[in-house]
């Protein structure tokens, strides 16, 4: 997306870096002009970050998972040791 030169400014002003606005582009939500990351939206968010992060650690544990499909179908699952 294109940005104005007053964006630059008022980020540069309040302390809001870039990385900061893709992350209200990519998961806020939209309200007419506006994309909107609210403090309810963003503890969502960590909350399923941590999910994600304890199910990544048991998986680490058994050195891998793997899936085996065929076509649509899944077939079986083991550990990587």
């Amino acid at each position: 997306m294109k940005q104005s030169r007053h964006i630059g400014e008022r980020m540069n002003q309040r302390g809001i870096a870039q990385a900061m606005v893709e992350l209200v582009l990519t998961h806020g939500r939209c309200e007419q002009d506006k994309f909107v990351l609210d403090r309810r939206e963003v503890d969502r968010r960590l909350d399923e970050l941590n999910r994600e992060r304890g199910l990544l650690l048991k998986v680490r544990d058994k050195g891998g998972v793997i899936v085996v499909a065929d076509g649509e179908t899944l077939i079986t699952a083991y550990n990587r040791n």
